[in-house]
């Protein structure tokens, strides 16, 4: 029971960022949802493995990163046809926000790895070592991987447009 307490106050607090996390890596809301839940799943049944890592954190956005990696390779993320429309449309609350836009039309140029590394660096703020504890490579590995991107993301045409549009 106190297995559950842990994993249920480890969940509770990293849910959103999570989330968030999914976004950034390419996938719609909803799919970050199933990407963070199916994570947590996947902590929870080997829970006390995860307790034990050497880097709680690095150890569950491994995890995240190999369940993002598995359902891309096994699904079509294209259209999907629906026998009847729904009455009105659900609207996304960052559809109106611009810098998110040019933020996620940036992300979205960049492969997946460096994509990854970004996220991983930037927004779950995991330090260089833990990074490379998560992606599998080499601490120097990871600060090239981050150069890289950093440099392809200065010369992005999606972040260009925002900075002349005065944001």
């Amino acid at each position: 029971m106190d297995c559950d307490g842990d994993f249920s106050a480890y969940a509770s607090a990293r849910w959103a960022t999570l989330v968030r996390s999914a976004v950034f890596l390419g996938c719609t809301l909803d799919e970050a949802h199933d990407l963070a839940q199916t994570t947590l799943l996947r902590c929870y049944t080997a829970w006390r493995k995860v307790e034990k890592a050497r880097d709680r954190d690095a150890y569950v956005y491994r995890i995240m990163l190999n369940c993002h990696r598995d359902s891309r390779r096994r699904r079509w993320w294209g259209e999907r046809p629906a026998a009847t429309l729904p009455d009105r449309a659900t609207e996304d609350p960052t559809e109106h926000v611009e810098v998110t836009d040019a933020v996620h039309r940036a992300l979205a140029d960049l492969s997946p790895v460096h994509r990854e590394v970004i996220v991983l660096r930037y927004y779950a703020h995991l330090s260089e070592q833990q990074t490379a504890d998560v992606l599998g490579i080499a601490p120097g590995t990871v600060k090239s991987r981050v150069a890289r991107a950093l440099r392809l993301l200065a010369t992005n045409g999606h972040l260009a447009d925002l900075a002349e549009g005065g944001q």
